[in-house]
């Protein structure tokens, strides 16, 4: 038998053998182990569901009132007792009107000198009584003229809202898109008030009520004998005007 002598094959090493040799090597149990085990809990997790992040909620701001809402009230009621006071205030010095309508101390001056000074004595004496006779015939006059009286009391609504009930921390009054300043609130004011008064029937219905109640007044100071009156002419005179006065200690010493 012929022997053959073994023949040498060259190997030519791919590009590919190293790649495919590292990817042929066994790996560690350990690792097999921990990939399977997180490809397990991968595979078991739920999904990951996109979550809203709700912002905190802020506490909202306690609506504090206005100073100027605040203080309406407050000032009305301060200007009602005021008023009051001072109605109570001025009716204390009234005298009896018993006495005012005594008709046993009327009489005709002999006199213009002696009427006047009736008058002026008297008007001295009954000052308060008088005052309130006046303000009766207003009274009356204006409750027989509904729409005068209905002006007259707008006209006072508008000077107590928006000048004597206003606050001095009140903000600027806007209306029809501007602002106004207490200087030009003032003028409209007085310049409605001047309409009111001069240019409609209200002041004439004023005039009259006040010329009959000072016709009255002036008729029975001329008439009333003062002889048996005690004046006390310090105290009448500290006194002052109590119609004044009372306007005065209503508003605050404002108006």
């Amino acid at each position: 038998m012929r022997s053959f002598a073994p023949i040498s094959l060259p190997v030519v090493a791919s590009q590919s053998q190293p790649s495919q040799i590292r990817q042929s090597r066994p790996q560690p149990a350990g690792r097999e182990i921990a990939t399977t085990t997180e490809s397990t809990m991968a595979a078991a997790a739920p999904p990951l569901l996109p979550t809203t992040v709700v912002p905190a909620a802020t506490p909202s701001p306690t609506p504090i009132s206005t100073s100027a809402d605040d203080a309406n009230p407050a000032a009305a009621r301060a200007f009602l007792s005021r008023l009051l006071e001072s109605a109570k205030r001025a009716l204390s010095g009234a005298r009896p009107w018993s006495e005012l309508a005594d008709r046993s101390a009327l009489s005709r001056p002999d006199t213009v000198a002696d009427a006047t000074s009736r008058l002026r004595k008297n008007l001295a004496y009954f000052r308060v009584n008088y005052a309130a006779v006046v303000a009766l015939s207003l009274a009356a006059a204006l409750l027989a003229h509904p729409f005068s009286l209905a002006a007259l009391l707008a006209l006072l609504a508008a000077w107590c809202l928006l000048y004597i009930l206003r606050p001095a921390d009140a903000p600027p009054l806007a209306a029809f898109g501007r602002t106004f300043s207490d200087r030009e609130v003032l003028g409209g004011l007085i310049a409605s008030s001047a309409f009111v008064v001069f240019l409609t029937s209200v002041g004439s219905l004023i005039f009259s009520a006040l010329a009959l109640g000072a016709a009255v007044v002036c008729a029975h100071g001329a008439f009333r004998v003062p002889e048996d009156l005690f004046l006390d002419e310090p105290a009448d005179q500290a006194a002052g005007n109590p119609l004044l006065n009372f306007i005065a200690g209503a508003t605050g010493g404002r108006v």
